[in-house]
């Protein structure tokens, strides 16, 4: 009874008797177990008071992954990566939006779905007016601002705030274009490329403009468009009064002021600033021509050559 009265008295008076040895945490109990970290990282500053959740950070480090797919290569470092790929061959969805029709297979997922709903982006730039839905969003976006690339190709001078970015320009080593289309002989370096080819065939434009007539197939080139109306440069670039519509279009302007040309030829000495002309030129090497007119047996290398094609079908003369 006196354990007792003596608790119940700390908690009256706000005594907060137990400090950590550690930094400025207290308690009004002994119970400070929870608050240390007891599990430390050799390799880097990470700890934590969770045994299976420091096992799991320390495969970042090994490389180890241990957690293997029955139905493909798919291997990982946890347990719940793995239940989520799973569900990607069984089409399981079990997040299921209370506002719409729409069901994801994470939960996080449903999370940053939900806030197309209620319009928060709780992420925000302290430079410029973006702001997202995710943290590792703003985090990518914040290199645009202070220019830093961490991930370096081992085979040039390529550089990418983004890992992504990176895996992709690897394959301008490789020759690798592991996204195929089933319905002719295109392949590609990216999904999202892909996924915009196939909308191709079906002739399918699901972004429509409500102040104009463009409709587009890919989203991001929507966001763009109505950026023209409503006449929003997000992304300015802090060397000169640039603004931009796109990241992409600052990215490529900041070369302007530090003379990087990172994609380079290994077949000649040519170099460029931006991966569309670098991919272009390219294809002069190999021949490829990978853009088909649908009225004629016409291809050619280039997707602006192909529109420029297509008037001669339309009779368009855009330029009055």
């Amino acid at each position: 009874r006196s354990d007792t009265f003596k608790r119940h008295m700390v908690t009256y008076i706000g005594e907060m008797p137990y400090k950590c040895s550690e930094g400025d945490n207290a308690s009004t109990s002994g119970n400070l177990k929870g608050h240390k970290k007891p599990y430390k990282c050799s390799e880097c500053e990470y700890s934590s008071r969770n045994s299976g959740h420091f096992k799991r950070h320390i495969r970042t480090h090994t490389g180890e992954k241990p957690y293997k797919c029955n139905e493909c290569d798919y291997t990982c470092r946890d347990s719940e990566d793995l239940k989520r790929h799973i569900r990607k061959h069984t089409g399981e969805k079990p997040y299921k939006c209370s506002v719409c029709d729409y069901s994801f297979s994470r939960g996080e997922s449903l999370k940053y779905h939900m806030q197309t709903h209620t319009g928060e982006k709780p992420f925000k730039c302290n430079e410029c007016d973006y702001s997202s839905t995710k943290s590792g969003n703003l985090k990518r976006h914040m290199r645009i601002h202070t220019g830093e690339k961490p991930y370096k190709c081992n085979e040039c001078d390529y550089s990418s705030p983004q890992s992504g970015n990176l895996k992709t320009h690897m394959r301008t080593h490789t020759g690798e274009k592991p996204y195929k289309c089933n319905q002719c002989h295109y392949s590609c370096t990216e999904s999202a490329y892909l996924k915009r080819h196939m909308r191709t065939h079906a002739d399918e434009r699901p972004y429509k403009c409500s102040q104009c007539d463009y409709s587009c197939i890919q989203s991001n080139d929507f966001i763009r468009h109505v950026r023209t109306h409503t006449g929003v440069k997000p992304y300015k670039c802090n060397e000169c009064d640039c603004s931009f519509t796109q990241s992409g279009h600052l990215e490529e302007h900041m070369r302007t002021h530090t003379g990087e040309k990172p994609y380079k030829c290994n077949e000649c000495d040519c170099s460029f600033t931006q991966s569309g002309h670098f991919n272009r030129h390219m294809r002069t090497h190999t021949g490829e021509k990978p853009y088909k007119c649908n009225e004629c047996d016409y291809t050619c290398r280039d997707s602006e050559d192909l529109k420029r094609h297509i008037r001669k079908h339309t009779g368009e003369k855009p330029y009055k």
